[in-house]
């Protein structure tokens, strides 16, 4: 199967200078061991949380660190869910992802089909409602809206309003109606007051504030120890991994030596993936927005794996999930080497 046949955005990238921002990479690229040219099709989605991965492929970062004898062939996806399907029918060879799709992809295949070999961002998710809504327990017989049923948002949102004696169930049944719907639309329901809330990635929680009118009852960052974890990491099917080893940690430098340079221009990284955004999608995030969204996240290639297990958790608590095992769903092997390179601290896995 093409990646061609998916409906969505798909791009083949030689090496692109983005305006405004110069990505070095500075990490020890290896030669490709391969004898013939490799082509590695990456997917991301064009969300503000996804940032790392639109900077890599605009910048040119990602291309440079793989190297002359790799195509970087790319696909956009909108949710999770629809990233999982392109990883399951060799579609593509890796993608950034949220953590419940990635725990879902993993426990259907029991534990064969892909691995997670590095993380990128953390933070950037908030339940935000009407400016009426000032506790928990107002939301009862109300309508919330989540991007995916049994994505990293959805499962946080039913856990959450399990954890505040609220009840919800597959169907939209429940103390509270969850449905599941694509952020733009929920953007359109909330300000014609259709639902009283959504729990939502980055930007869209900073524009049903700024947009919608709302303000933020549930910072997911104030749930977790230190504020992380992980909203957006990179995994890799696990065949490609086996077999192109040296590809996927040239992938590993660009995507280090990328988040270094966000951190070191933000405002300049802010610009790469607002066009970015208005490039795949044709509209383009206001500054205050993206300025907005970029202050509730923390770019980060620790998977945080802590987060991962809690979420798979909080996916079985709320039956969207049967229990699993996630023991090897982490490969951190090649990512701990491009960090020793440069001297850092290595990262934990599962």
């Amino acid at each position: 199967m093409s990646v061609r046949n998916y409906p969505r955005s798909v791009r083949t990238l030689g090496v692109v200078a983005a305006a405004g921002l110069a990505v070095l990479v500075a990490g020890s690229v290896i030669a490709s061991a391969d004898s013939e040219a490799v082509t590695l099709r990456l997917g991301y989605f064009p969300n503000v949380t996804h940032a790392p991965a639109i900077v890599g492929v605009d910048s040119g970062a990602f291309q440079e660190a793989l190297g002359p004898n790799v195509t970087l062939e790319t696909a956009t996806f909108n949710a999770g869910t629809e990233a999982i399907e392109a990883l399951f029918g060799e579609a593509i060879d890796a993608t950034f992802i949220g953590p419940n799709p990635a725990i879902n992809g993993f426990a259907e295949t029991n534990g064969e089909i892909l691995r997670i070999v590095a993380g990128s961002t953390s933070g950037g998710a908030s339940l935000v409602v009407s400016e009426d809504i000032t506790d928990g327990a107002q939301l009862a017989g109300t309508t919330i809206a989540s991007p995916a049923l049994g994505g990293t948002q959805d499962v946080a949102l039913r856990a959450w309003l399990a954890d505040n004696g609220l009840e919800t169930d597959l169907s939209g049944g429940g103390d509270v109606e969850i449905i599941n719907q694509a952020n733009g639309d929920t953007l359109t329901a909330f300000q014609e007051g259709d639902i009283a809330g959504a729990w939502v990635p980055e930007p869209w929680a900073t524009r049903l504030v700024l947009e919608g009118g709302g303000h933020v009852l549930v910072d997911e960052r104030d749930l977790w120890p230190a504020g992380e974890f992980v909203t957006t990491h990179l995994i890799v099917a696990t065949e490609f991994l086996e077999e192109h080893p040296d590809v996927i940690k040239n992938l590993l430098v660009g995507l280090v030596d990328t988040i270094d340079t966000i951190g070191e221009d933000p405002a300049a990284a802010q610009a790469v993936t607002n066009d970015g955004i208005e490039a795949l999608t044709e509209n383009r995030l206001a500054d205050e927005t993206i300025a907005g969204a970029w202050e509730h996240l923390h770019f980060t290639v620790d998977p945080i794996a802590s987060s991962l297990q809690e979420s798979a958790d909080d996916a079985i608590a709320v039956d969207l999930l049967e229990p699993v095992e996630l023991d090897g769903i982490d490969d951190l092997t090649l990512l701990n080497e491009v960090l020793a390179a440069r001297g850092d601290e290595p990262v934990a896995g599962l």
